[in-house]
């Protein structure tokens, strides 16, 4: 077999990005396959009638150490961008009402969001017994530790924001690791967070702040930075029909590049950075029971509106954005406010919203037309915000595969990957399918593949 690639990547998400970049980096020649016109994933960055605006992802999490570094490693082709101090607050829908969420402990006793046998009970919760079902669902864990309001107006609506999910479905040793395992190190998550902020830190790992960010400019700049640091020859876009095949000590790619032509390279290593429901194609060598393991994850369907005003009269948002519990029984996930967060995002003395709609206790939204969505946002902000005005800016994106689902599943999709991995060396299946779903997620995993294929 002619090695003359080292590494082929398929999918350019901030996943493969990330991947490529780092391989790049460290002297390994790369292939980057992406099936869309450019490269980013869901990442896309608009600018409209003096308004930028993301479709996917609005913000992300400064939550660990290789996001840190890559920010770090940018610096000069994107600029890091962190919140306004003015919109700090976060609220949570109750009664049609936004409340914020409680920051300490005078405002967590005053908080109608919870009730006063919960405010109660929470006291006796760094004493309560440590779960022993490795499979419990977040909603059993937290009725069990905290209480069901704190499920119906924290939990619920916090995953409704993040995993557009249901915590009735999602275990928390996948979906939430980091809550599982200060459970099971610390027996209780007041006393493993007390503990955790007490343990000594390296300079790096203090500057891991879980602070929201985004880049001077939008997202798109953090993919162009990216992109820009990995040679053009090395990156293939509009590409179709994938296929992998092992061959010799490695793989043979096969796949028709924008000109129609079939194409074959040889890889001594393959990494899949696409989301489960494209893999059963691509690796049809795969035995078929672990192939339906990857290829049936479940997504969430989600729908994005970017909704600007050039002036704004309804409430106040220098707030962070809003998030609605399942029992408000609202046609929409929660909202948040760009152009509140950001600078340059919207004119002057005006707004920018996005607002998110969906998710798995939602599927039809999706089905609706794009009057019917917009008839939808202007109803709710008009209902929880108080603006009346038609907006100068409503723009609708649609996610078939918005975020995987870590639910019960997620456990046999695991153990399907490292028996692949194994009886395949070389092939490694990557992306949101595991390690988690946001964008410091993806860093992190993009790395550590880079990482393991060097050494």
């Amino acid at each position: 077999m002619n090695n003359n690639i080292d590494v082929v990547v398929i999918g350019s998400g901030l996943t493969g990005l990330t991947l490529a970049y780092y391989l790049n980096k460290y002297g390994k020649k790369v292939l980057l396959l992406e099936k869309n016109p450019i490269v980013g994933g869901v990442i896309h960055t608009h600018h409209k009638d003096g308004f930028t605006f993301e479709g996917g992802p609005t913000t992300g999490a400064l939550g660990s150490e290789e996001m840190v570094e890559l920010f770090d490693e940018l610096k000069g082709d994107c600029e890091f961008e962190g919140t306004s101090n003015i919109a700090n607050e976060r609220w949570i829908l109750k009664n049609n009402k936004w409340k914020p969420i409680p920051d300490g402990l005078i405002s967590g006793i005053k908080t109608p969001l919870f009730s006063w046998k919960d405010k109660f009970r929470i006291w006796g919760e760094p004493f309560r017994k440590k779960g022993t079902n490795p499979n419990e669902t977040l909603a059993e864990m937290v009725k069990r530790r905290l209480g069901q309001t704190y499920l119906d107006y924290a939990i619920d609506p916090f995953i409704s924001g993040v995993y557009a999910g249901d915590p009735n479905l999602l275990i928390p040793r996948y979906a939430l690791p980091k809550l599982y395992r200060i459970e099971q190190d610390y027996g209780s998550f007041i006393r493993g967070a007390i503990k955790k902020r007490k343990e000594p830190k390296t300079e790096l790992q203090k500057r891991v702040t879980r602070e929201v960010f985004s880049v001077k400019g939008g997202l798109s700049n953090l993919i162009n930075a990216l992109e820009k640091n990995i040679p053009t020859e090395s990156i293939q876009c509009g590409i179709s029909d994938i296929k992998i095949n092992p061959e010799g000590n490695g793989y043979e790619v096969s796949y028709i590049n924008t000109s129609g032509e079939q194409c074959k390279v040889d890889a001594s290593k393959v990494v899949t950075t696409v989301g489960g429901y494209a893999l059963k194609e691509m690796l049809a060598f795969v035995d078929g029971i672990d192939l339906d393991a990857v290829f049936n994850v479940k997504y969430a369907k989600v729908v994005q509106a970017a909704v600007g005003y050039n002036k704004w009269d309804g409430l106040p948002i220098n707030a962070f954005g809003g998030l609605v519990p399942g029992k408000e029984k609202k046609d929409f996930l929660g909202i948040l406010f760009p152009g509140s967060l950001f600078q340059n995002r919207c004119p002057e003395g005006g707004a920018l919203l996005s607002v998110f709609m969906g998710g798995i206790k939602r599927p039809d939204i999706i089905e609706k037309s794009d009057e019917e969505l917009k008839s939808i946002v202007l109803r709710e902000i008009s209902s929880t915000l108080g603006e009346q005005k038609t907006p100068d800016l409503l723009h609708i994106f649609r996610y078939q595969h918005a975020i995987a689902q870590y639910d019960i599943s997620t456990e046999e999709r695991l153990e399907a990957i490292n028996r692949v991995e194994a009886n395949y060396p070389g092939l490694i299946l990557g992306g949101n399918i595991r390690d988690g779903i946001g964008m410091t997620d993806r860093v992190k995993q993009g790395k550590y593949i880079a990482d393991q294929l060097i050494n």
